[in-house]
């Protein structure tokens, strides 16, 4: 979506970068992420009223530093703020010095604030922040002057005349506890913004962009799976386009215990949305078959997914006229983690909509939510007018249970882990949890044990419980969930689960660990 203004964030690769992004779209404006290697013209593209240079691991004097077009920085009239990195790279190709610091700084630090600024509008003279840096700025570029200091280096520096500022900790973490204060003085004070970023807005501007890009006659399929993304993606669509929009829910054979049944009342009956059901067990689970390796299911899934999609394109044609275009619920950390086009940021995993895709695809993509981090997507949902039960629903992995069995997915795997997985949810929800928890699942480990049951030896798998809160799936922390919750929902699993004799509980976060097991 083109926004009439933005702030574009420039990553060199911070493992903070999507959290400046977050805080200045709270303030409902928009911002958007961009490759430090970004040409100035597809950063101007965005009508910025700011640009903002993120942090990042390297030093300014690596041979593989990250590269940028240095016009950015002779953009006079757009405000510029570096932020930790982003302040050493300023310092560099303005002129300035940059230097190993004698004394590394890395977590809390307090910085007095040795000058007035319109940076620190309304903070008090010595403020608490969050440092993680090795390098540090020894001569400023001609112009610049110090405007804040910790007990080590510098701490920021300003050049109002060149509408530059820049700080060397991070404003955009939890642990500056003033840091939203700050990007808010730069956000409003310094580059003018206008809060106008909001649901409705979007869902206006994004209504219209769809009906541009497919034209009067043009029609659409969609790629539902039932969750919130898909779904959001759905109506949205559908309020452009009207009956030229066909949904297709695909059964792959590893969705949820009844799931295919559920989501086709709810989409049908709920969003009245027009649904073609494609029951392909039998193909997805051929391709996969003796397959262990996470990324190639992945690929697997995603890929014989467009394959049904592209024959339900070929029936609807037949039936209704020619189908140009494919709509698919992908959101900003779909395509962060699958694709390294943030910056020098590693590719984690693909996604099926993302990274499944072959190259050569016969039908045009729409993913009017590719710019939207999850809590976002259920704004709009709700201001589209969508049912609660279906914007709270915890996501779901496109590739579905293939990346909740650890090893060859097979039809008794399958079958497992449908019952251990509605055990916990059924639990979850029984104990008031569900709402409050980002995502809470089942895992079938590739791990065989030796157990008693009536007094017989038992040899069957291990399941892990897996429960997160997060805000956008970027990073999260694992729930403490009640010992009773657990006890219960280990009980009825070894119990009434034939193949389970063991359960155990994840307790590791992301990072270092990833929110689905693969």
């Amino acid at each position: 979506m083109q926004a009439p203004q933005s702030i574009v964030v420039l990553d060199f690769g911070s493992q903070y970068t999507q959290l400046i992004a977050r805080r200045i779209r709270e303030f409902n404006v928009f911002s958007v992420v961009l490759p430090c290697t970004a040409k100035l013209e597809e950063v101007m593209s965005y009508s910025p009223v700011g640009i903002i240079l993120s942090g990042g691991p390297s030093s300014v004097y690596d041979a593989d530093a990250p590269a940028m077009d240095d016009r950015v920085l002779a953009v006079a009239a757009k405000p510029l703020l570096g932020v930790c990195y982003g302040l050493q790279v300023m310092t560099y190709k303005l002129g300035g010095k940059v230097r190993p610091a004698a004394k590394r700084e890395y977590g809390h630090a307090q910085v007095q604030i040795a000058d007035s600024s319109r940076l620190f509008k309304d903070l008090p003279s010595e403020i608490s922040v969050w440092m993680s840096h090795g390098d540090e700025a020894e001569r400023l570029p001609a112009g610049f002057k110090e405007v804040a200091r910790s007990s080590n280096a510098l701490a920021a520096m300003e050049n109002p005349e060149r509408h530059m500022w820049a700080v060397q900790f991070h404003p955009e973490v939890h642990h500056t506890p003033l840091g939203k204060q700050i990007l808010k003085n730069f956000v409003f004070d310094i580059c003018g913004a206008l809060p106008n970023w909001t649901p409705a807005q979007f869902i206006l501007e994004t209504v219209e962009n769809i009906r541009k890009q497919v034209g009067e006659h043009g029609r659409a399929i969609c790629a539902l799976s039932g969750g919130v993304d898909s779904s959001v993606a759905a109506t949205l669509v559908d309020r452009a386009m009207g009956n030229r929009l066909t949904c297709v829910f695909v059964n792959n054979g590893v969705l949820r215990k009844n799931e295919f049944m559920k989501v086709q009342q709810n989409l049908r009956d709920k969003l009245g949305l027009n649904l073609r059901a494609v029951d392909a067990t039998d193909r997805f689970l051929s391709k996969l078959k003796g397959v262990i390796e996470p990324e190639k299911k992945r690929k697997i899934i995603g890929r014989e997914f467009i394959e049904v999609f592209d024959d339900e394109a070929h029936s609807i044609e037949r039936e209704q006229g020619k189908v140009e275009w494919l709509v698919q619920g992908t959101l900003y950390p779909d395509v962060i983690e699958s694709v390294s086009v943030r910056g020098p940021s590693q590719t984690i995993k693909s996604h099926h909509n993302v990274g499944g895709l072959p190259e050569k695809m016969k039908l045009k993509l729409i993913e009017p939510l590719k710019d939207l981090f999850k809590d976002e997507v259920r704004r709009i949902g709700k201001d589209l007018g969508m049912p609660e039960d279906i914007l709270q629903r915890q996501p779901f992995p496109g590739p579905g249970l293939a990346v909740r069995i650890l090893g060859e997915v097979t039809p008794e795997r399958i079958a497992i882990l449908q019952e251990a997985d509605d055990i916990v949810v059924t639990e979850i929800k029984k104990a008031g949890l569900y709402n409050q928890i980002w995502q809470s699942f089942a895992v079938l480990l590739p791990v065989m044990s030796v157990g008693v049951m009536g007094d017989q030896r038992t040899y069957a798998y291990t399941c892990a419980i897996r429960a997160v809160h997060s805000e956008d799936g970027m990073t999260a922390d694992w729930v403490p969930l009640p010992h009773e919750v657990l006890k219960t929902i280990s009980n009825r699993m070894v119990n009434e689960v034939r193949g389970i004799n063991r359960v155990v509980y994840d307790v590791t976060s992301k990072p270092p660990g990833t929110i689905e097991w693969e």
